[in-house]
């Protein structure tokens, strides 16, 4: 765990900074290459149409090449990308980059899911997930006033707008993170040198005896999985986990902009990243500690709804409250749920999927899931140019995590699990 899962945490930490920090540099990007609310969201989530198109070839292809390979591919391409974002001269030079940028990261979520399953066994699947995806708060907490901080030294500097040097720093680490896969990743258990031998017997022989229950209940070939009421169930509710998660990357910072507006505080850029992080540190400790109560009690549908439907009824209240603290409170409730929901989720495909079928069927989940990281920005920023106010669009963040959490209640454990005895306890 301890080789693997902090590489896995870095590539996702950088990940998440290089897709979300658009949102850092909003009203600079915006006024540099002249966007409207409308576009910027648009540019913000025309990424995840490269990413949807190219989700399920991509995680294919690392069932077949291996996770160190393609993991490492993704990573070099997608800083690539990053860097040269941070050069665009216009509006459509961004759209394309953007959409690019999706092309390149498409794959690295799933086949980070995928490539977990094949290591650890599905009693401790959604702790470790859960220990992947801390670097996702984390980034969003620490993201925020970095990215804001290299903004501003970043300002004239080289002759670049302070938003170009965050995009070019951003990049940059992507790409040395795929120098490190290659050297550092292990595609299988039965491939690492690195782990004593009854170690790797007893790996190989839980996850062997797992993925036979597996199989020998469900038996997707890939085609099937790909029409499985089940799979497209799932990718309903990650649609809307999607849709909260990014509607709070994207436009948390400008809500917390909005202070000055709202209630006469003024901020500087380094502060509003400060109280951006908040939510986010909140969220990272739920997280972690609703992901190990999930694997406690085995209900990891219970433990991906609750959280949801919390969230989603507590984003729209923060739009009636009258001071800055108290819309702080339903925010980072609403951080909590949505982020707290996504390890239980993603122990979920893996009870009744392996092989081919595995890789498919998760790519397929988050492919479709995430075009409510599309949805999430450009419908938000096109109610907020028509209507003039953020509130429709929070109250559409809401309603899609609420509709997540109705759709998972109806699947029960039973219906996803195969019938398997217990799971030795892993060796630490």
């Amino acid at each position: 765990m301890w080789r693997t899962v902090p590489i896995l945490m870095a590539l996702y930490f950088v990940n998440y900074l290089d897709r979300t920090n658009l949102g850092i540099a909003r009203a600079d990007i915006s006024a540099h290459l002249q966007l409207s609310a409308t576009m910027f969201g648009f540019a913000s989530g025309i990424f995840f149409i490269g990413y949807v198109l190219v989700e399920v070839p991509s995680n294919l292809a690392l069932h077949r090449f291996g996770a160190r390979r393609w993991l490492a591919r993704i990573a070099v391409s997608w800083g690539l990308v990053v860097v040269a974002v941070g050069f665009a001269p216009n509006a459509p030079t961004l759209l394309a980059l953007r959409f690019l940028l999706g092309v390149a990261e498409a794959g690295l979520f799933p086949g980070v899911i995928l490539y977990l399953s094949r290591w650890f066994p599905t009693a401790y699947r959604a702790r470790v997930v859960a220990m992947f995806m801390l670097a996702s708060p984390i980034a969003a907490a620490v993201g925020t006033p970095v990215g804001a901080w290299l903004i501003d030294v970043g300002d004239g500097l080289f002759g670049l707008a302070g938003w170009q040097f965050m995009m070019i720093c951003s990049g940059l680490p992507a790409i040395a993170l795929g120098v490190v896969c290659w050297i550092a990743l292990t595609d299988r258990p039965a491939d690492a040198n690195w782990l004593p031998d009854d170690e790797k017997r007893w790996l190989i022989g839980v996850l062997a005896a797992e993925e036979h229950a597996v199989s020998s209940r469900f038996d997707f070939p890939l085609r099937r999985a790909l029409r499985s009421p089940r799979v497209w169930a799932l990718a309903v509710v990650y649609f809307g986990v999607a849709y909260g998660l990014y509607a709070l990357a994207f436009f948390l910072p400008s809500i917390i902009a909005g202070f000055r507006e709202d209630f006469g505080l003024t901020l500087s850029i380094e502060q509003v990243g400060l109280i951006t992080a908040i939510p986010y540190a909140f969220a990272a400790v739920a997280m972690y500690l609703w992901s190990r109560r999930a694997d406690r009690t085995g209900a990891h549908t219970r433990h991906v709804a609750v959280p949801m439907l919390l969230g989603g009824l507590a984003i729209p209240v923060a739009l009636y409250l009258d001071s800055p603290v108290l819309v702080m409170i339903p925010v980072t409730l609403a951080a909590m749920g949505v982020f707290s929901a996504i390890p239980s989720f993603w122990a979920l495909p893996s009870r009744f999927l392996t092989g081919a079928a595995a890789a498919g069927g998760i790519g397929l989940i988050n492919s479709v899931g995430n075009l409510g990281g599309f949805a999430a920005p450009y419908v938000t920023g096109a109610l907020d140019d028509a209507l003039g106010s953020a509130r429709a669009g929070m109250w559409a963040v809401g309603l899609m995590m609420v509709i997540s959490a109705g759709v998972v209640f109806t699947l029960s454990n039973d219906r996803l699990s195969p019938s398997t005895p217990a799971t030795p306890p892993v060796r630490r």
